[in-house]
């Protein structure tokens, strides 16, 4: 299963903004209060009430919750007549992942040291699903298509585990290097990436939640963080943290960063307050 599948957040990748995915909403949410917390897990109730403040009905959270158990990433808990619902440790390495892409890289590379990583890979022809897996994963960890086989992504990337985990090492081959001083940088780095709309989302999402600035966390600051941090991973997932002095003047991704995270400060501590009164928790046994 692709990481940047389980944390894709929208039905298609429309730069006017995110169409969130339940799924994705509900990683947001045990990413925002259950993570952090150890071995919990969250009464189905709770979870309801808090993805219907974001327009999500109860019968698609529970089929949500059927979903995500079937596929591994939430485990169920029966507590006399209500059902919880915690984290599996695949689920808890995903948004550990997404926790560190979005708290602690940031979306500015202002540290690029010159190294790139290239993953070459060949497969047969008829490993549509593999190729489709690898390419995910791939794309997720920052890697974009130099040439069909041969793909490349700024520093020291390490990919061997997801590699591995597809059963695909002995097909790919993974190198570290530096360019050339005939290699125009910005050149391949417009020929590799999609500037144009990565630059887009950006933009869409400066513009969408600027507004917020200044009026506080509103009357639903557990809603407003819920979306603000599914919002922002659609809008990063697919930047692969290009080194910032090879790409074009201004660009967008600086003054989105600084607007999310004035957002997330204003809300983390009224979100906090609200969820201990709104979420009913049991220990993970």
């Amino acid at each position: 299963m692709e990481d940047e599948d389980i944390l894709d957040t929208s039905d298609s990748d429309l730069v006017d903004g995110p169409a969130p995915r339940p799924q994705s909403l509900m990683l947001a949410f045990f990413g925002n209060h259950v993570l952090e917390e150890g071995d919990l897990c969250v009464y189905s109730g709770s979870i309801i009430d808090v993805l219907g403040r974001v327009g999500v009905g109860e019968q698609a959270v529970r089929s949500t919750l059927t979903r995500m158990v079937n596929r591994g990433l939430l485990r169920r808990q029966r507590e006399g007549r209500r059902m919880y619902f915690g984290l599996t440790p695949q689920a808890t390495r995903v948004l550990q992942d997404g926790r560190t892409r979005i708290w602690k890289q940031g979306a500015v590379n202002d540290d690029w040291d010159g190294s790139w990583t290239l993953l070459g890979f060949s497969l047969p022809d008829s490993w549509k699903r593999q190729r489709h897996d690898l390419r995910s994963r791939l794309t997720w960890s920052g890697f974009g298509a130099l040439y069909s086989g041969l793909w490349i992504a700024p520093g020291d990337v390490d990919v061997s585990g997801p590699v591995s985990e597809l059963g695909l090492s002995a097909h790919v081959k993974i190198f570290h290097a530096r360019a050339a001083e005939v290699t125009d940088i910005e050149r391949m780095i417009s020929d590799t990436w999609d500037l144009e709309s990565i630059a887009a989302r950006y933009v869409t999402f400066d513009k969408r939640w600027t507004a917020h600035l200044g009026t506080g966390s509103g009357e639903d600051p557990i809603g407003t963080r819920l979306r603000l941090v599914s919002e922002w991973l659609w809008t990063i997932r697919t930047d692969p943290r290009l080194p910032a002095r090879h790409l074009p003047p201004a660009w967008p991704a600086r003054p989105a960063q600084e607007t999310f995270r004035r957002i997330a400060e204003q809300t983390a501590r009224p979100a906090q307050l609200m969820a201990r009164d709104l979420l009913d928790t049991a220990p993970l046994r």
